[in-house]
Formats: structure tokens, C-alpha cells, sequence
């Protein structure tokens, strides 16, 4: 383990104990948890939340991809904001995918494709409309989002992985909060890292979602807030979206009076979280 994910991790661990302290299951959420979507378990597991009150009904589908700057976290750390999110009248998917720098990239974005094929393999059994798909992803899964939704709408760029998206398919919709968009050198170490060559400047490039995006990739809700450390890479992300003209909606939360830090979305008690949230399945709804 190298010293820079071990104190990531403590720290962010720290963070989240205190965020979730006390939390339980929803009573109106159904949850399936721990079900491999590949071989290298504890890694390639997830769960699966419905809204009760929808026993039996074809839901559109949420995929979270959660953040931890590539080298921490895993379902359990995100189980309650996905719940919340079923609660909102979605099937929500949330996985755990392999970390750096135990593994290297494209480890991460392997298991997320292999997530995105789970859904399709899997809708007739937990009620899943394939036909309407979105995802969301915060910090390093925004970037990874971001990546994969290029990967699904470029096929130029896709070609430059070993993996392929089921067939035909593009996100319905995307969430991008709080994200990292433009990689460059202030990154280095997590790069050195991530990367196998260490962040070379081809796995830059390669890694630059920026530089992969075309009109097709999927409408967007991109959103950051006041005292995000990343909110500059918001207004890029958007400026790209309506330099491509694909359908956005740019939110900034918070203000005066109001210290909005990075995700502050995923924690449950916090009312622009929940507000935000609520934006964002909105969003969703107007492409169902």
C-alpha cells in the first residue's frame, strides 16, 4: 500500500463515519445486497435498492459510481444516498469496483462496464427498464462517468479499450457532482497512482473526458457547490457541454450563510443535499 492511499483513505473514512453515524435501512426501500457482478469478489459486488410502494413495477435505473479520489470507498459507504435515491421512485444500482493503486486503471472503468451489462442481463429479474438508464457519479466517479459515457458515444475512443458497452447503448441521462474533468500535472501523485505508466502524457490524454466527448454524449446535470475544492471544473465541464450542444443543466449550490463542501450531496442530513437530489431525479424524469 503506498502512503499517499493510506492516508486518502484514513481520512475520508474519518469523514464518512460522521456523515453516516446513525443512519439505518429506509423502511420504504427493498434492498439485494451483495451480488457479484464478476469474479474477484469483495471487489465486483453490488447492491440493488426498489422502492417498496413499487413492488412488481418496471423502474428506470440509477448506476452510482462513487467517488474516493480512485483509491477509496465501495457500496457501503454510499448505501444510504442510493437509497434515498429509490426512495424517488427509482431502481438504484451501487457498486464496488477495484481501487488504485492495488489496481491499475482501466480496472475501475472495466467493472463499470461490466455493471452497466449486469443491468441488461439482469432487468427481467429485479424489474429493470432498459430503456431508461441513468447514472450518477461524484469526484472520481464523476470522472469515471464521464470517461464511460465517452466510451458509450465515441466509438473512436471506445476502440482504444478492451472492453465494449452492451450494444447500442448510450446513458439515458447523467448526474456529473462535484467532479474532476481536467487532468493535469496538480494531480501528479494520485496519476502516479492510478495509471500504470504513472500518468504519462498518453494516459492523460487518454484519461481527459474533455477531449473525448462529442454531440452525442448524453444530456447532463452537471452541479458543484461554494466551498467545493473542484468547482472550477464544473463551469468547464458545462462550457464543453454547450460547446457540443448536448442538453445540460448547470447547478452551484450554496451561498452566503450556507458552506456547501465537496458531495455534500450524499450526506442525508443536509436540506441542499436533498434538494440537489431532488433536482437531479427531475432532470432524469424529463427524458423518461
Amino acid at each position: 500500500m503506498s502512503k499517499i492511499a493510506d492516508q486518502l483513505r484514513h481520512d475520508f473514512k474519518a469523514n464518512d463515519d460522521i456523515r453516516d453515524a446513525g443512519l439505518t435501512t429506509p423502511k420504504d426501500v427493498v434492498r439485494y445486497d451483495d451480488i457479484a457482478y464478476g469474479k474477484d469478489l469483495p471487489w465486483q459486488a453490488l447492491d440493488l435498492y426498489r422502492p417498496r410502494a413499487l413492488a412488481g413495477r418496471i423502474l428506470p435505473v440509477i448506476v452510482s459510481i462513487h467517488g474516493g479520489g480512485w483509491m477509496y470507498g465501495d457500496k457501503e459507504r454510499y448505501q444510504y444516498y442510493c437509497m434515498s435515491l429509490a426512495q424517488r421512485g427509482f431502481a438504484v444500482v451501487n457498486f464496488t469496483y477495484r481501487l488504485a493503486p492495488e489496481y491499475k486503471y482501466p480496472a475501475g472503468m472495466e467493472d463499470t462496464n461490466a455493471v452497466f451489462h449486469w443491468v441488461f442481463d439482469h432487468a427481467n429479474i429485479y424489474g429493470l427498464d432498459t430503456g431508461h438508464i441513468f447514472a450518477v457519479g461524484d469526484s472520481a466517479g464523476a470522472h469515471m462517468l464521464s470517461i464511460y459515457s465517452c466510451i458509450c458515444a465515441n466509438p473512436d475512443y471506445a476502440a482504444r479499450y478492451g472492453f465494449a458497452p452492451p450494444a447500442g447503448f448510450i446513458p439515458t441521462a447523467v448526474a456529473l457532482n462535484c467532479g474532476a474533468y481536467v487532468m493535469g500535472s496538480e494531480r501528479s501523485e494520485l496519476m502516479a497512482e492510478l495509471l500504470p505508466g504513472g500518468g504519462t502524457k498518453e494516459e492523460i490524454e487518454l484519461i481527459s473526458p474533455l477531449k473525448h466527448m462529442t454531440a452525442d454524449f448524453p444530456p447532463t446535470f452537471v452541479m458543484t457547490a461554494n466551498e467545493d475544492f473542484l468547482k472550477p471544473q464544473a463551469a468547464v465541464m458545462a462550457a464543453r457541454l454547450a460547446e457540443l450542444d448536448v442538453p445540460f443543466e448547470y447547478r452551484y449550490y450554496g451561498g452566503k450563510g450556507q458552506h456547501l463542501q465537496h458531495v455534500f450531496h450524499c450526506d442525508m442530513r443536509s436540506e441542499q443535499g436533498k434538494l440537489c437530489n431532488d433536482e437531479e431525479c427531475d432532470f432524469f424524469r424529463r427524458f423518461i
